[in-house]
């Protein structure tokens, strides 16, 4: 509802009312006896027809307006009026709002206006477009799986509560056996000491134990994220930036499982501690315990309007955040090229632009927390001064003592805290855990990336079949990037795919490690369909050795056996010695146990892709993929490879190179042109011919021709 509809009704129902409340105070001599022997059932009474009245004018001058104005509104007076007289009994006889002070129509006017104004703000979770960001029942179930941590710190929690609200009761009988001239004595002290004392041990032990719940839950949730994202597929990391993942993980999870525990932890100390605060209040002074509630309906508007706020600024914050984070990894992992073009101060630029956008929504939403809290401060001591001038009157009454308006007093500053956030704690609890929106949105992905089937073969030919393949980029699905390709690999045979950039041979390598499947045809390993096969039996069976090798921060050894949990020293070395790799290995300071550094940056590109090799080769692949594997390798590493290829008995070799040396060394060629197969044969078949591998010849580097500009490499 706008804001000019709330003051139209609003001020539309105090002119009915007003109306009304004239009306009936010039019946009121007329009826003073049937009035005095109705009693409270003549508050009721007048409820009713104030109601009527405003229900009539809504629908006939405001249609569409919330009903529940007019109810607050006309019940909110009796309401009170008879809890006092359950609660007081042998206080004032029950008045009717005719006759009663102007303020009091104020009262009840005013704290339908904030009801309207909390009506209208919208939900948590409207203000972002969607009902709830996260639904409770999913946040409770998260942290489900620490109940036995949970149980034993709600235990805790119940037995702090207990000393917490037994401590001002004795400090008020202490205070009032002084007044009395007995004075304290050392069990009322030490009892007073004892309540503390036991509260802040149990208050401790309730803490850490929330905390270590909070901890397992965030190792636990990090873990649970990572696996699910393991599983996605190629295209989802391709749409998806590094740094926002990244920021999801260090960022968005700690918020989300804080948020679980501690809302847990805040709302059922709360609980515990308002019923049995409001216990012993309830039985100091009713009366004042109703004036100290008056404070709840205020609180409760402004703290919705806040928490509609802060939601919206705190979901900004994290993608500014994540934003951030995204500028600084690009940065730093193309360092390289922002030193060729001199754009370290352009980058500077945009971290400044990011990293402002970022401070300036936290200082927003620290500056609405600071206007709120004085906002709420402000309610809150008015709502003291007024129970504490009540509570000076019933001391000069003598209903009160002292010790009990003392212990009072220091429940209420309790009281206060503890009725606001229990109030507000499904809110609240939303508020934080709008950062893990993006959480449950990846953990609600269904997993793309297909593991494989079961088919785990004792033994593998190494036989492949591209039968009728055709294929698309995601991004791309209109464009096909092959169409209807057919070809074999046979075993202990080295073929060669060759082709400008951008024919499609890495894009058939793609799809013989299965990054992605065909969009028509099939892809078969012995005869059977690439997806039968399990998941870890393929990739260890298909190895693939890419142009840009990618090296893991750790020893070289450990680049080496990636991925295997059985491989022993022997195995690593021949590996390496295969690849031309054991040579550098060995004239290192650590040899094996030396750090290659962030994605490998200790290393030469050369040296990273003899490793790359080793890695492969450790595996005793029954088919390896060389995809341009040698355009980083010295004379010496292409040798060695070139001798180990030859040498690789019934392995099957699919080697995609522009170089004229290992074309000529295959044992039977496949050339792609714009994504279909134009010629196949051995090297030497297709030299006669005179076709495109003669032309593809002439172009590659070595041969004095330059090799075709302007296409993409390999999709």
């Amino acid at each position: 509802m706008a804001l000019l509809s709330i003051v139209r009704l609003a001020c539309l129902l105090l002119l009915v009312d007003l109306v009304v409340l004239a009306a009936l105070a010039q019946l009121v001599p007329v009826l003073a006896p049937a009035l005095a022997w109705l009693g409270l059932a003549a508050a009721w009474l007048e409820a009713g027809l104030r109601l009527l009245a405003f229900i009539a004018a809504g629908r006939l001058l405001a249609p569409g307006g919330p009903r529940g104005a007019a109810v607050v509104l006309s019940l909110t007076p009796p309401t009170f009026l008879t809890l006092r007289s359950l609660l007081v009994p042998y206080g004032a006889a029950p008045a009717l709002l005719a006759t009663a002070a102007p303020a009091w129509l104020a009262l009840t006017h005013g704290a339908t206006t904030a009801v309207l104004l909390a009506w209208a703000v919208p939900a948590p979770g409207a203000a972002m477009g969607t009902k709830s960001p996260v639904a409770v029942g999913r946040l409770l179930a998260l942290a489900w799986a620490e109940w036995p941590v949970l149980g034993a710190a709600f235990l805790f929690l119940v037995l702090a509560v207990l000393g917490e609200t037994a401590g001002p009761y004795c400090t008020g009988k202490a205070l009032d056996a002084i007044r009395q001239g007995d004075g304290p004595t050392t069990f009322t002290i030490g009892l007073v000491l004892a309540t503390d004392l036991g509260s802040s041990l149990f208050a401790g032990c309730r803490g850490g134990l929330f905390t270590l719940a909070q901890a397992r839950l965030k190792l636990s949730t990090c873990h649970r994220l990572f696996s699910h994202l393991m599983l996605q597929d190629l295209a989802f990391f391709q749409g998806t930036p590094a740094a926002d993942l990244s920021a999801r993980l260090a960022n968005d999870v700690p918020l989300l499982c804080n948020a679980v525990p501690s809302s847990v932890n805040v709302a059922l100390r709360s609980l515990v501690t308002v019923l049995g605060l409001g216990g012993f209040m309830v039985g100091l002074s009713p009366h004042l315990t109703l004036l100290a509630l008056l404070e709840v309906p205020l609180i409760i508007t402004m703290r919705k309007v806040y928490d509609a706020r802060y939601q919206v600024l705190q979901q900004a914050k994290l993608d500014a955040t994540a934003n951030t984070a995204a500028v600084v990894q690009e940065a730093i992992s193309s360092i390289e090229t922002v030193r060729t073009f001199a754009g370290e101060e352009e980058e500077e630029r945009r971290h400044s632009r990011a990293l402002a956008k970022m401070l300036e929504l936290k200082d927003q939403i620290d500056v609405e927390w600071a206007l709120f809290t004085l906002v709420w401060r402000a309610v809150q001591l008015a709502v003291q001064v007024l129970v504490l001038w009540h509570g000076h009157w019933q001391l000069r009454e003598g209903t009160i003592t002292t010790g009990s308006l003392v212990t009072f007093l220091l429940y209420q500053a309790k009281v206060g805290l503890h009725v606001q956030t229990l109030v507000f704690g499904h809110g609240d609890l939303l508020s934080k855990a709008a950062a893990g929106r993006k959480v449950f949105e990846y953990l609600d992905r269904e997993p793309t990336g297909d593991t494989g089937g079961t088919w785990a073969p004792a033994t593998l030919r190494g036989h492949v079949t591209f039968q009728h393949v055709s294929f698309a980029y995601p991004m791309c699905a209109e464009h096909l990037v092959l169409q209807d390709v057919s070809f074999e690999l046979h075993p202990g045979e080295v073929t060669a795919l060759a082709g400008l950039n951008g024919s499609g041979k890495s894009t058939c390598a793609g799809l013989l490690v299965r990054f992605y499947e065909p969009g028509a045809g099939e892809v078969l390993l012995d005869g059977v369909p690439l997806r039968d096969y399990e998941h870890h039996y393929l990739h260890r069976q298909v190895a693939l050795v890419g142009q840009e090798p990618v090296l893991f921060s750790g020893t070289i050894r450990d680049n080496i056996i990636f991925g295997l949990k059985d491989c022993g020293e022997k195995e690593v070395r021949a590996a390496a010695a295969a690849a031309g790799a054991l040579g550098f290995i060995s004239a290192l300071d650590q040899g094996f146990d030396t750090d290659v550094g962030e994605k490998g940056g200790q290393l030469s590109a050369g040296e990273k892709q003899r490793i790359a090799i080793a890695r492969a080769l450790v595996r005793r692949p029954t088919v390896l993929i060389l995809d341009e594997a040698t355009s980083a390798l010295d004379g010496e590493g292409e040798v060695a490879l070139q001798q180990w290829v030859r040498s690789s008995g019934a392995r099957t070799v699919l080697l995609i190179t522009h170089c004229p040396r290992m074309l000529e060394a295959a044992d039977r060629v496949v050339v792609l042109e714009r994504g279909t197969v134009v010629e196949m044969g051995t090297p030497a078949e297709l030299r006669s011919c005179r076709g495109p591998y003669s032309r593809l010849l002439q172009r590659s580097p070595g041969t004095g021709q330059p090799e075709n500009p302007g296409v993409g490499y390999g999709e």
